[in-house]
Parts: C-alpha cells; structure tokens; sequence
C-alpha cells in the first residue's frame, strides 16, 4: 500500500513555472498597452476640447470688439491672436493671448480685416484637422 501511495502523490514544488510567468507577464503588457493607448487618446480630445473653447472665447472677444470699438474688427498683424482691447472705450475684452495647449504658441489668424476674420487651430484626434472660426457679423 505505501508504494502505491508514493506513486500517485505529486511532488508540491514551491514557486511558478517559467510558462505561468510568461503568460501573466504578457497579459500585464497587454493591459498597460490598451491603457497607455487609451489614456494618450483621452489627452488628445481633451487638448481639442480646449483648443475649439480658446478659440470660441476669442470669437467672442472679437464679436464684442465689434460692437463696442465703431463696429469694425481689430486688424491683426503678425498672424497671431494679441490681447484684444477697445482704446476709445478703455475695455479689455481678451487679456492674454490665447495658446495652444500643446505647443504653447498663439493661435493663427490667417486673415484679418475690419469686416472680417478667421482664426484657426490644428486638432489631433478629429478630421478635417484644422477647425476655424469666421466673423458673425
């Protein structure tokens, strides 16, 4: 009886074998990559999501320039959105220049008249990419 028992009883090693720690490893791998992947996608919309409120805040900024400075729009030169303010009213309707949230330089403004504008950011995550704002008047 006692070989019979030494025969179906198994040897209790302490410890994993290499391929239980391969597997588990490469399951941790596979769940950091989905969430890294994941994570950088929700950063993208976010600093979208920023971009497209820049630049309605400085569409606001324009349109209330309009109406208080003898409604013509600021002509802006350099490309790049200033701080915007009313010298014959004394108002400050934008205070900073706004910025991209990546690159931390000023939004674009391709064109620039007292009866118009556009102005313009890059976006990440959606297509077309590019994500204008004209004049409301």
């Amino acid at each position: 009886m006692k070989k019979l028992h030494k025969i179906f009883t198994f040897n209790k090693s302490k410890g994993f074998t290499l391929l239980e720690m391969l597997i588990v490893l490469g399951i941790i791998a596979t769940l950091i990559a989905i969430a890294s992947i994941s994570y950088s996608t929700a950063q993208k919309k976010s600093r979208d999501s920023r971009r497209k409120s820049d630049l309605k805040i400085v569409q606001n900024a324009l349109e209330q320039y309009y109406s208080v400075c003898g409604y013509s729009y600021p002509v802006i030169g350099g490309g790049i959105v200033p701080t915007i303010g009313c010298l014959s009213s004394g108002a400050v309707l934008l205070p900073t220049a706004a910025v991209d949230p990546r690159t931390i330089t000023p939004y674009l403004v391709p064109t620039s008249t007292a009866s118009q504008y556009q102005i313009c950011a890059t976006l990440e995550s959606e297509s077309p990419s590019d994500y204008c704002l004209t004049n409301q008047q």
